[in-house]
Parts: C-alpha cells; structure tokens; sequence
C-alpha cells in the first residue's frame, strides 16, 4: 500500500501534482519559519550565555588566581563594558575571545568600539584606554557583533583595589543570567509564533481533504480496509511533508545570514548563533511530516465509519459559553495577585505565570463559542444574501471557522501583553528626553573613600568647548534632620537648575541637583543650609557636575576628563538617563522581537487562511456552482467567501489585543504598582498592516472561485 500511495501522489492527474506542489510549498514555507524560530531561541540563549562570560564567578581552584573587575561606561548613550584582568601566575586562565591576557598598559578591544576609536577624537574616547592596543576581542567574548567590549590590563594590586574585583581560576563557565526568566520569555513569545506556524502547517496538509475523502471511501466501496485507507492517506500526506521540510532546511540555511543581521532583539546575531541543535533538526525533520500523518488520519475519521460514511455530514455540536471559563480564572488570577502579590520571585511567578497561561488557552479554547456568537450576530443584522449566508456557514460550524485564525488569536494576544508592559516600564523609566536641561549634565557620584579631588580637575573641566560649569556638591553634615544630601554655594548653582532661598549663601541640594523622579527646573528655591560658607571646602565632596550646552563632544569630553581623575570607579561618569537609555533600550529590543512576531503570525495567518479559503472552495464547488445556475451572481460568492474567513479574523483580534492590555495591565498593577499607558501608535499600525495583508491574501485566491464553479460542476453522473 506505500507503493500505491506514492503512485497516487505522482501520478494521480494534474489535480493530485498541484495538490502535492502546494501542499509542499506550503510546509516549506512553515518549518522554514518553524527552523528560524527554533534557531532564533538558540540565537538569544548564545548571546545570554556569552554575556554571562563578563561576570564570572570566584573560584579557587589548582590554577592561579587571575584578578577580574567589569565596570560600565557610556559613549553616545551606548555601554561600554570595560574588564580589568591581571594575572598572578604562569597558570592563571585567559579571558575568553583573547589569546593572551593583558598586562600593564595593554588592552584588548571589540571591532565595534575599534571602530569608535577610530572615528573619534582621543580626548573624547581614547584617552580613557591610554596604553599599548594588542587587537581586537574576538566573537567568543561578545555578545553581538555591536558589543562595545575593552579588556584591560593591570597589575594584582591594581586590579583588586576596583568595584568588585574578584580571584577567578575559570572563566567561560558562568551560567546564563537569569536563565529561568529569560527562558520563560522566550518560550511565551516562541510559543507566539510557533502556534501559527503549526496552524499553517496543519492546515496546508487538510488541503482538498473533502475530495481526498471521497476518493477514499469510494476505494472502501471496492474493498479497501481501514487500515490500508490510513496507509494511502499517511503516505500522500507525509510524501508532500517530506518534501517541503526538506526545501524549508534549504531556505532556512540559504537565509540564515541576512537574517542573523537583523536586529530582532535589539541587537544583530552573529550568523554562528543562528544554530540549530540536533534535537531540533530531528523534531522539524520528523516532526512536520509526522504531524502531516497525523493531519491526514484526523480528516479521515468520518471515512473509518463504513464505505458511505463520508456522504453522512451532521452538524457539530453548537460551542457553549462554558468555554469562557479558563480566561475568566486566568484574569481572577492576575486580579487576585493585585492585592495578594507574593514577596519572593518564586510566589510571584506561580501566581503570574499560571494567570497568563490560563489566559492564553482560555482564549483558544473560546474561539469557537466567540466566531459562533460573532456569526450570530452578523446573521441578526444581516441585510444582503452574501452577509446571511456566511453567517450561516460560520454559525454550522464555528470550530472550522475559527481553526485557521487560533494562532492570530494567540500571538496578538502573546505580543500585546510583551508591548504593554514594555512600553509602560520605558515611559516610568525611560532616559530623560533628548535636548533637556539634565540630558547635558555629566555627573561623578563619589563614595566615601574616594580620594581627595584634584585641584585643577574644575580648571580642565572648565577649559573645555561648551561646557559652562564645573562644580562639586558636598555632604551636608546635617542630612538626617533635613530634607535634602547636599550642600552647594549658592553662587555655584546654574540658573537652569534653581536658586537659593532668599539671603542664603549655601543651600541644601539633591546630590545631582535634580530630586529623585523629577525633572531640572529653574524655578525651583533650594532650601538654604546651616554650613557656613567658610566651611564649605573642608566638607567631603558627595559629587561633581558638569553643565554642558548638551553637545555629545563637550558631554563625552567631560566624562573622559573626569575618567582620567578617577579611573577606579565601578560606574564611570554619566548623563541622567545613561542607564535608563540602555535598559529602555534593552526592553526595545523585545518590544522590536515582539513585533517580528506579530508580522510573522499574522503573515502565517494570511496563509493558512487562504490555503483554508482554496480548501473550502474546492470542497464547496458543487454548492457554489449549483448557487450560479440559481442565479446568484459570482461577486455575492466573493463577497461570502471573504466574510467567512475577514469577519472571525477582525473580530479575534480585536478580542486578543483587548485582553493582553487588560492582562498587561493587571501585571503592571500587581507588580509594579503603574497603569498601563497605551502602546505607541506604530504598534496599531503594524497590526493593521498585518491584517490588510491578511484580507489581501484572501482576496487574491477569490478569482479561482470564478474558475472552478462553472456549469460543468454542478452535473450529478
């Protein structure tokens, strides 16, 4: 019986080679997306791993201890990771991505900050690595191609004096950070794109699964078993899985480059990183065309019932509201969580995770009763026959409605929920707005062992193009009894930032004159102080700030100055918003990946739509046909097809972006305590793109509606 199911898939006429050619073409496309998913999760966890390799753990060990400090500093609003290495011994390990490690005076830097060195002036970025340059970092140690990586060289003594320095006797063996968090994003938005992926999958192999039924049972009318009918429909169906999985490595391997290019996460993958494991080879290469098998059983189980069980069609049982149930619970949860949140991380993730996930099937195992309602409804109001008699259709059987659209429904809803909360957390955290008063301010926090200030440091600072003020703010010896940790001369305050209360000499300040979660204001009166001003310089000095006119070179030439001054701090001189820029940036870069998901679920959308839409007009020709004798006109056909698959599909979206902001928001108020604020408009843009291109692809398989209900199919013989 596999030789005949093979024959009849070469040689069953034209109709069987472009069933098999689309069907094909179709699983191609899909675990091509299906492989760059999987590789894409591999991408992330090998850019996590690799920054993990910045942050070892201290270990003793046989070897000799190698003394490791990574430190942070900013360029244009871009970190600069810098490591500090010093070696004690002949056995001491080298950093990963280097040949050697470092000595005095020497350092090692990624491509991407060789090229800033380069397009830069010294006294912007380079005098803050002074010494001999041995070469470039390689991939090992950077985690993307735009990592901005120095390892520097330094004596044991210098080295352990630094923040966080640490003995190391291994390194490259740090475990990804935080692996359990990460792991569970990118399974949730995998999961997002995944699910339509196997939706377009499955749906391409139930192609013309209605003719395949009848050709089946009249082969059981001739004699044939259940069992060797499930062995022609397993081969037939796998044969075009086969083939197309095996065309979709190909355009996976052919594409893997400029796609490793694109930054989905806000960083560029280095194309090694768009990996594939063997278990992952051998789940899409076994997997898909299993899962075809499994498909071609499904559709035949009307057939197994006798010879003629594929002419006695019954009605499914209409969905019930109790299907709202799951969803329902998992918005309880998170509304629960509000006012019950956990104190420990893990509390917190067995009540959000739970909460999420009941959301998301609740939501798939409500699209029936939801499309059956949404039909109903359109019937109620309907005022033409196309309207009545999709909605008829939709309402018979709403599971089959619903079937090709479960992965929108689940990805718009996955990708909400990721842009709701990333854009809320960058709009309560985010940098302070380019061109502001505190976004040209470079400030030093000092602790209290740092040493002394150099006298000419404010002259330096001072001399520098466009900078126009220099000065430190010191511990106000009274801050326990008032309100504010600093204490400045009044004369040294730049009008920008406020004034000194009337009369007063000294003020009481914030330590960056900017009060914490607020923003630089030149009507603000600082309260004045009880110091003397005579005592003023004998006070420790908390921090220096420098007012520039905002120009990146007099801001980066400031901060390189005052690098110069104290080099062994954990945290080099920044710009309010460095660190907020560089996290809102972080989160971006998911918001971006949560994008890429919602373009590709709904494109797969858009596919298994119209692979549903050609399926159902082949299986639906006779009716169509028997319509057009009847004399209904082929636009009301168009018009019926297009609203059976556009209305279920407008209508779950719009229920799956409702629910992920409600969801979003309820995490944000049991976490964090913000109310959601709305996606930015580029968000709704590209869900409206989407789903145009979605009715686009469906209005261009309505012309073969024309084609295949001609007179000729309406004949009984």
């Amino acid at each position: 019986m596999i030789g005949f199911g093979l024959r009849l898939v070469v040689a069953g006429g034209r109709e069987a080679l472009t069933r098999l050619l689309v069907i094909a073409a179709a699983v191609a496309i899909g675990s091509g997306l299906l492989l760059t998913t999987l590789a894409g999760v591999n991408a992330v966890n090998a850019q996590l791993t690799r920054y993990a390799s910045m942050y070892p753990q201290a270990s003793a060990g046989d070897a000799d201890p190698l003394w490791w400090s990574t430190r942070f500093d900013y360029f244009h609003g871009k970190q600069i990771i810098r490591i500090d290495v010093a070696a004690t011994g002949a056995t001491a390990p080298t950093p990963v991505g280097v040949p050697t490690t470092p000595g005095p005076g020497e350092y090692y830097a990624s491509p991407a900050l060789r090229d800033l060195l380069a397009a830069h002036p010294a006294d912007q970025l380079g005098d803050r690595y002074p010494g001999r340059d041995l070469g470039t970092v390689g991939p090992a140690a950077l985690t993307s191609p735009d990592t901005l990586l120095v390892i520097a060289g330094g004596t044991p003594d210098q080295v352990a004096k630094l923040p966080a320095a640490k003995q190391v006797t291994s390194v490259g063996d740090t475990p990804a950070l935080p692996e359990t968090t990460v792991n569970l994003i990118l399974g949730v938005i995998a999961g997002g794109l995944l699910f339509p992926v196997l939706i377009f999958i499955g749906t391409a192999t139930r192609l013309s699964a209605a003719r395949r039924e009848q050709r089946f049972a009249a082969m059981r009318l001739v004699g044939a078993t259940p069992r060797q009918i499930a062995i022609v429909a397993a081969v037939e169906a796998t044969a075009a899985a086969v083939a197309g999985t095996a065309v979709g490595f190909g355009l996976f391997y052919a594409f893997r480059g400029p796609l490793a290019g694109i930054p989905f996460t806000g960083m560029p993958f280095f194309p090694s990183d768009l990996s594939l494991g063997m278990l992952d080879a051998l789940l899409v290469a076994l997997g898909v065309p299993a899962g075809a098998a499994v498909a071609a059983q499904v559709s035949l189980r009307r057939v197994r019932i006798s010879p003629l069980g594929v002419t006695r069609r019954v009605t499914p049982r209409a969905p019930r509201a109790y299907r709202l149930i799951p969803a329902l619970l998992g918005v309880a949860v998170l509304f629960f969580a509000i006012g019950f949140k956990p104190e420990t991380s893990d509390g917190q993730t067995a009540v959000f995770l739970p909460g999420l996930l009941l959301i998301m099937a609740g939501l798939v195992f409500a699209g029936p009763w939801l499309t059956m309602v949404g039909a109903q409804v359109m019937a109620r109001y309907a005022n033409r026959p196309a309207t009545l008699i999709a909605a008829r259709r939709l309402a018979d059987n709403p599971k089959a409605g619903f079937r090709a659209i479960s992965g929108i429904m689940l990805a718009l809803f996955v990708t909400s929920v990721a842009v709701g909360v990333i854009t809320t957390i960058i709009a309560n955290r985010g940098p302070a707005p380019v061109g502001s008063t505190e976004a040209g301010q470079v400030s030093l926090y000092l602790p209290e062992d740092a040493p002394a200030t150099p006298d000419s440091l404010f002259t330096d600072l001072r001399s520098i193009t466009d900078v126009r003020s220099a000065f430190a703010v010191r511990e106000n010896p009274d801050w326990m009894n008032t309100s504010e940790p600093g204490v400045i001369a009044c004369a040294d305050i730049p009008s920008a930032f406020g004034r000194c209360a009337e009369g007063a000499t000294v003020a009481e300040v914030a330590t960056s004159l900017i009060p914490f979660r607020q923003s630089a204001s030149s009507t603000r009166v600082w309260p004045a102080a009880s110091v003397p001003l005579g005592d003023l310089q004998r006070l420790p000095v908390m921090s220096i700030l420098v007012d520039t006119d905002g120009s990146a070179a007099a801001v980066e030439r400031s901060r390189t100055v005052l690098e110069a001054a104290f080099p062994a701090f954990r945290v080099a001189p920044n710009v309010p918003g460095d660190f907020e820029s560089d996290f809102a940036n972080t989160l971006r870069g998911w918001e971006q990946l949560a994008n890429v998901v919602i373009v590709a679920s709904l494109a797969l959308g858009g596919c298994s739509l119209a692979v549903s839409v050609i399926g159902g007009l082949t299986e639906r020709r006779r009716p169509f046909s028997l319509l057009r004798l009847s004399g209904a006109p082929v636009r009301v056909l168009r018009r019926v097809v297009a609203l059976e698959s556009a209305v279920p599909m407008l209508a779950v979206a719009a229920v799956a972006i409702g629910m992920g902001l409600l969801a979003a928001h309820l995490f944000l108020r049991a976490q964090m305590h913000y109310t959601l604020v709305a996606p930015e408009p580029r968000f709704y843009v590209i869900v409206v793109i989407g789903l145009a291109t979605c009715l686009g692809v469906i209005a261009s398989t309505l012309p073969l509606l024309e084609r295949i209900t001609g007179p000729e199919t309406a004949r009984s013989e």
